[in-house]
């Protein structure tokens, strides 16, 4: 358990998308196995996800406000589930530190509280699996 005051598990609702995330990259990997372009993933994976009923959006763009000029195109979301969760997708020898980075800005850009990095390059998909969490700011 936790020990951040500040921290806060994201609402059962955003679970129960989140688990029908990862099972769809279950199947996905099972199915495919590793060491497929990631493009292929995130095809694959978005159409997992929506057999599973859930509206799935595919390469987000989030604007950016730079000094009142707005950015478009400075990041774009993977796969964007429901619009509450977000999905980055890799297929890479291994994760890096900048790759949670990365997902934690698309979430707060986004103002999504669950995220998932998902890296299919891995012999188990569990490994590669990764659960992101944004707790929202707590003002004492």
């Amino acid at each position: 358990m936790p020990t951040n005051p500040n921290y806060e598990e994201p609402p059962e609702y955003l679970d129960k998308i989140g688990n029908k995330v990862v099972n769809a990259a279950f199947a996905v990997h099972t199915r495919w196995g590793p060491g497929l372009m990631e493009h292929f993933y995130k095809r694959a994976l978005k159409t997992e996800i929506e057999k599973n009923g859930l509206k799935v959006e595919s390469e987000v763009y989030l604007p950016i406000d730079l000094d009142g000029t707005i950015v478009e195109d400075s990041y774009r979301i993977d796969l964007l589930v429901e619009n509450e969760v977000v999905v980055e997708i890799k297929s890479i020898e291994k994760l890096l530190p900048v790759h949670h980075r990365q997902v934690r800005t698309y979430m707060r850009l986004s103002n999504n509280r669950l995220g998932y990095l998902i890296n299919f390059n891995n012999e188990l998909i569990m490994d590669g699996v990764n659960r992101i969490i944004m707790s929202p700011y707590k003002q004492s």
